[in-house]
């Protein structure tokens, strides 16, 4: 049966010389591997090679058992090429699907990350985007939905009210999932010194959550963007490739 749904093109790789293997995360259905036959001939259903970032509606069918469904039609609806013509943005664009890629499962549908990819997306084109914060609020919200983020303002191991800016002896902890404070570091071996401006950047994203207009200047984001990707890698299990070129 065949299905549709608004997609945005998470990967791509060669299958032949003239088809495709194309990964997407559909609004309907969650990520989808898809076989794109004959995606690089100009009078193909997509009319030409489909590209990474690509947004716009999905005709396939979906794989009978575990492997690739097909493509049936792609026809892109939202272009940014604005993305394309700056550096900063394309990766901060890349890593953003590198992550959702890496933290969704097959088939399993989030209306609400695709709605936040989409957003950040469109945030990122805005000439006076302000790349970092546009990345941190993503990761920040990408890690709440999937369950691996949860209160940033006690410490995990005591309880222990964490606030302020100035504190020195903080440090998170991607395995017990949160903050540890001075006395309850010591006993574990997994975590990351939280600078003083990473604080503050997660206090203002936490206050961002609850509805506070808040803002987040480069030196926040790009601290709180390092707590948070290393916490996404460590996760994993693995590097996230474009972390270094994303992250300032």
């Amino acid at each position: 049966m065949r299905r549709r749904s608004a997609a945005i093109c998470l990967r791509t790789g060669d299958y032949s010389e003239t088809s495709q293997v194309a990964g997407f995360l559909t609004r309907d259905d969650g990520k989808v591997d898809l076989l794109a036959k004959g995606a690089k001939r100009a009078k193909s259903a997509t009319g030409g090679p489909i590209d990474v970032l690509a947004e716009g509606e999905l005709v396939y069918i979906p794989a009978s058992r575990e492997g690739l469904g097909t493509l049936v039609e792609f026809a892109e609806t939202v272009a940014r090429p604005g993305l394309r013509r700056d550096s900063r943005r394309l990766n901060a664009a890349m890593f953003m699907l590198e992550l959702v890629g890496a933290l969704l499962g097959e088939a399993d549908p989030h209306v609400e990350v695709f709605d936040l990819l989409h957003n950040a997306l469109d945030r990122l084109t805005a000439p006076q985007a302000q790349v970092g914060a546009v990345l941190a609020y993503f990761q920040w919200r990408l890690l709440r939905h999937v369950g691996l983020l949860g209160e940033l303002a006690r410490c995990v191991a005591c309880g222990r009210r964490i606030a302020g800016a100035g504190r020195k002896d903080v440090h998170f902890s991607s395995i017990q999932g949160g903050l540890l404070c001075g006395a309850c570091e010591g006993a574990s071996t997994e975590k990351f010194r939280l600078s003083g401006a990473a604080l503050a950047g997660l206090a203002a994203l936490a206050a961002a959550e609850a509805g506070v207009k808040v803002t987040l200047p480069d030196k926040q984001a790009t601290a709180v963007n390092r707590v948070l990707a290393y916490h996404a890698a460590h996760q994993i299990g693995r590097a996230l490739k474009m972390a270094r070129h994303a992250i300032d």
